[in-house]
């Protein structure tokens, strides 16, 4: 998979994206990931990207012709399965998409900043529009590094041990058990017994069982 995020601010990513799974994936030849500076794209001497909104009111606008020449420059180069805003209007992202963006080869992720973007980048160059929830965020940067770990973690051979992200929240419309580790008893708060019973078929009944009844107490709506 290869991951092309057009942002104002590259630096953002310089830690999220170099650090973990991430790093370890890259690092495997699993997914690449390539961060383009917005600013590089720009024709203004002062390397701006923005400029005041028609008919007035607070904020500025990341203008339409940088967003556009960079991402016909990357389609010049490969063809791409979705190029993706992150907006909080956006669809909210959800472990299903998750799982189906995953298996893209080639994706872009477009930033938004200040009050947004220029509706025609919306409304000509996105093919989809993600939100990661109902708030707003200073840029669209942290959304992406959300949105992009979301991915990678998924794609085969990122993850040592491929199950484990089949097992996690939400893959199966319920929240994850509770979990356990050693010591099986400490100061006096005991490992539930089933789990070092050794009995594989009942440790999965009752991990479905725990499953089900956090779901029900915690997001009953994931049941509806």
């Amino acid at each position: 998979m290869r991951i092309d995020i057009i942002t104002c601010l590259p630096e953002l990513f310089e830690g999220p994206m170099n650090q973990s799974i991430v790093k370890r994936a890259q690092q495997k030849g699993h997914v690449a990931i390539h961060i383009h500076n917005l600013r590089d794209y720009s024709t203004d001497k002062h390397k701006h990207v923005d400029d005041y909104a028609f008919g007035g009111g607070a904020g500025m606008v990341l203008t339409i012709e940088p967003i556009d020449r960079c991402i016909s420059e990357l389609k010049s180069q490969r063809t791409y399965d979705e190029v993706i805003y992150l907006t909080p209007d956006g669809e909210t992202l959800k472990q299903g998409m998750a799982n189906h963006l995953s298996l893209k080869e080639n994706i872009i992720l477009l930033c938004g900043h200040y009050k947004g973007v220029d509706q025609r980048v919306r409304d000509h160059l996105i093919t989809k529009e993600i939100s990661i929830g109902d708030y707003v965020l200073s840029g669209g940067e942290l959304a992406a590094m959300v949105l992009a770990d979301s991915l990678i973690r998924l794609v085969p051979g990122v993850l040592n041990d491929e199950s484990s992200a089949l097992t996690d929240s939400f893959q199966d419309n319920l929240l994850a058990p509770p979990v356990y580790s050693r010591p099986a008893e400490y100061k006096g708060w005991k490992v539930p017994e089933i789990l070092t019973s050794g009995h594989e078929a009942k440790i999965e009944t009752w991990r479905h069982e725990q499953a089900v009844k956090r779901t029900q107490e915690r997001r009953p709506d994931l049941l509806e």
